[in-house]
């Protein structure tokens, strides 16, 4: 198997996505096409992930499941660096979440004991912002148990972490413009008054692009989050106003659980309370940046939220406000 090596600054040689028919996946997939990067895709399902793919991109599909190893050595055949883009979400119980998180941590290790044996040279991580300290849900702590994984390998990581993520397809995202648009009056839990620091989709890719580029980024760990900090409740403010609509009532109680509020998104919005549950425990959790060395080292111009709601806007398919970007 050939080795991977260092990268040299201008010459990122092929890299290996994984994860890159998700939400994030997709958009950093094409962008590194756009690039005329060599990829490698590792996908269980081939057929699925090759439609997504413009005609003639320079791209190559292997077979293979992280979770039992299958098509690693394969995929990881000529790759000098990698984007780790996998996780899962969880279920509406703690016992299911922690099922989900031992799984991710499962496929973590065979991810790194794969690249070990390649000599793959780098690999990529997008994380969550809000993983440190007491209390955090599930869901974050596995993210965490990932990061920290995935950098006891001999592959160099980079570790990126970001809070709610805005765009079109994203389920934060999708749980947003839903409460918003359907309901004029909410009734929430003490979370919707939990600081977030949003970012823009793009900013995120452009953030993994800039680290694969920038091979001073290895080995460290950085937060990213757009040019604001706001509330869950002036999040659903800001995107009525972005949207032209009236300013929501927002009432909150003390009895709403994670669980009964995941089940109440569940009836208004198309993300599942398997999908919400998961979101919504780890809203209990300020997620906001703590430091900002990535700007100094992967300078970008950050999408103001209510931009970037827009933008997620007008690349919705369908459903209350698509379009309208």
């Amino acid at each position: 198997m050939v080795g991977a090596g260092e990268l040299t600054p201008g010459d990122v040689g092929r890299v290996l996505v994984l994860g890159g028919s998700g939400f994030v996946g997709r958009r950093l997939v094409l962008e590194l096409i756009r690039k005329n990067v060599g990829l490698t895709l590792l996908a269980r399902s081939p057929e699925k992930l090759r439609p997504l793919l413009p005609e003639g991109a320079e791209a190559r599909i292997v077979k293979g499941d992280l979770l039992s190893g299958e098509g690693l050595d394969g995929a990881l055949e000529g790759a000098r660096a990698a984007f780790y883009l996998v996780h899962s979400m969880g279920g509406r119980s703690i016992a299911v979440n922690r099922k989900f998180a031992e799984r991710d941590k499962e496929a973590a290790r065979n991810f790194v004991r794969a690249a070990g044996a390649a000599g793959l040279g780098r690999v990529i991580y997008l994380g969550g912002l809000g993983e440190t300290g007491p209390g955090l849900s599930e869901h974050l702590k596995s993210r965490a148990e990932v990061a920290e994984i995935l950098s006891s390998g001999r592959a160099r990581a980079t570790v990126l972490r970001a809070a709610v993520i805005i765009g079109a397809g994203g389920a934060s995202f999708e749980m947003l413009r839903f409460l918003v648009e359907r309901l004029p009056v909410m009734v929430c839990p003490r979370w919707i008054d939990t600081r977030i620091q949003p970012i823009a989709l793009g900013d995120v890719v452009k953030y993994l692009v800039g680290c694969l580029e920038n091979q001073e980024t290895a080995g460290r760990t950085f937060d990213i989050g757009g040019p604001e900090i706001l509330t869950y409740r002036e999040m659903m403010q800001e995107y009525a106003e972005a949207r032209g609509l009236a300013r929501r009532l927002i009432i909150t109680v003390p009895v709403l659980t994670p669980l009964l509020a995941a089940y109440w998104v569940d009836l208004v919005t198309p993300v599942p309370s398997g999908v919400a549950h998961p979101l919504i425990e780890g809203l209990r959790n300020e997620v906001v940046c703590k430091e900002s060395s990535i700007e100094e080292m992967v300078p970008i111009e950050k999408t103001p939220f209510r931009e970037a709601v827009k933008i997620a806007l007008s690349e919705e398919p369908s459903g209350p406000g698509a379009g309208s970007g």
